[in-house]
């Protein structure tokens, strides 16, 4: 056999492996990639797995043509620690933390000056004849069917957002007044119920 055939011979194998070595550490490159990728959690669930301050369940806003109103749901706090809320806002309106109280005989609503404090594992519920996100001077009506954005913000500086559907008003019927007072809505007669719920 002549030398130049067999040291062709011998150059074949040793190219194969370079060859062979390139792609498996190209392979491997790849591997690693593809499982970095993989660990990596697509935007989709890290945007689920954030949670916020708290949870806001079954929230609402009475309707209302013009002047006041307000808005009510349950505050979830699963979290360990308590959370402050200090504040909130919607493009509709300015708005107030309030809360009802009984005064010379009759319902009044005061400010919420220190915030509303949802304590750890529990539920602080928003709702007629109690505290409540107050609606102030409203820019355009409030209709059945609306659905409002709030920003609540918290004592920490956190903020979360949520929906809130409006709905007629089937309590008492009360109307909140700039002065303060709950007063009942003409026809109607009584002092606002804990227990009172929108339409649904």
């Amino acid at each position: 056999m002549p030398v130049t055939d067999l040291i062709r011979r011998r150059r074949r194998p040793a190219v194969l492996l370079a060859a062979a070595a390139l792609l498996a550490a190209g392979a491997a490159g790849c591997g690693s990639s593809d499982e970095s990728s993989s660990a990596a959690p697509s935007p989709s669930v890290s945007a689920g797995a954030v949670a916020g301050v708290v949870s806001v369940r079954d929230p609402w806003v009475k309707a209302a043509d013009t002047g006041m109103t307000a808005a009510f749901g349950a505050l979830v706090n699963d979290g360990d620690t308590d959370v402050t809320l200090t504040g909130a806002s919607t493009e509709v309106s300015p708005v107030e933390l309030h809360d009802m109280t009984m005064k010379d005989g009759k319902m009044v609503m005061q400010p919420k000056q220190d915030g509303i404090v949802i304590k750890a594992h529990s539920t602080r519920v928003l709702e007629p004849g109690g505290e409540h996100l107050m609606l102030m001077n409203l820019k355009q009506p409030v209709k059945a069917g609306d659905q409002l954005t709030f920003t609540l913000t918290f004592a920490d500086g956190k903020t979360q957002a949520f929906t809130a559907v409006a709905k007629p008003f089937t309590g008492a019927q009360e109307s909140y007044a700039p002065g303060g007072d709950v007063s009942p809505m003409p026809g109607m007669s009584g002092t606002p119920q804990m227990s009172m719920s929108p339409a649904s």
